[in-house]
Parts: structure tokens; sequence; C-alpha cells
């Protein structure tokens, strides 16, 4: 985007408001709720528990991941100046496609993510494959 702006001589500055907006939640959301997400998993189902694996799994995609998803769309909507009712049609039309899409591509990286990454790097682990997914939330607004 920068090179296309430097390229073309524009006048105008770069629209840097969404990936700021991004950066924002990434900051003050993502990081904090994953990690106290993580840890409380890790006290709730401890590895000796019988079908820990599976269980939280079902705890992160069944609970965290509507929740999260949820809490995306209100704050992305809050932090674009938009009003409750923009808001709740947003919702209503984007939220149950983008939840489908969220079992579809995180449900492995959980896998995973959940048990097999240590503690300390599952935020780092699940924020890399963020990126994209972002990519993907993002292009649902345009």
């Amino acid at each position: 985007m920068i090179k296309k702006w430097k390229k073309e001589g524009c006048s105008q500055k770069p629209d840097v408001s969404g990936p700021v907006r991004y950066a924002i939640f990434g900051f003050f959301f993502t990081g904090p709720l994953s990690h106290y997400f993580y840890l409380l998993m890790e006290r709730w189902i401890p590895p000796e528990v019988p079908l820990a694996a599976v269980k939280r799994l079902l705890l992160e995609r069944l609970l965290f991941a509507p929740a999260f998803l949820c809490l995306f769309f209100v704050v992305m909507n809050f932090l674009e100046g938009k009003a409750a009712a923009a808001c709740a049609a947003t919702m209503r039309s984007r939220f149950w496609p983008a939840l489908q899409m969220n079992w579809r591509v995180w449900t492995p990286v959980q896998f995973i993510n959940v048990n097999y990454v240590p503690l300390q790097f599952r935020v780092l682990f699940a924020s890399l494959v963020a990126l994209f997914w972002y990519t993907y939330l993002a292009s649902l607004g345009k």
C-alpha cells in the first residue's frame, strides 16, 4: 500500500485506520484474553485429566471462540464509530459465517495449540495464525 502510494505520488495520505483498529484489538483484547484463558484452561483441565485433549478443544471451540468472535465484531464496530443498530446488523449478517469458518480454520490449530504448544508460547502461536485470520475477517467487511 505504501509503495503504491509513493509510486503514484498521491497527495492523500494512506488510510491506516484499519490496521490501527486491529492493532488496538490485538494489544488490548486478543493478547490479554488469550493469555488468561490459556492459564485458566490449564487449571480447569490439567493434562492428566482423562480425555484432556478433547475437553480442552471443546472448551475453546464451543465457548471461547464464539464469545471472542462476538467481542471482535462489537469492538470493531465501536472503533469504527458505528451505532448499536449497525453493530447488530453486522452480527446478524457476518457472525454465523465467520464462526463456521473459524471452526474450520482454527480447530486443528487450537488442537495443536492447547495440547502440544507449551503454555508460555500459546498466545504467540495463535497470534501467528491470527495474522491470516484477521485478513479473512477484514475481507468480510468489504
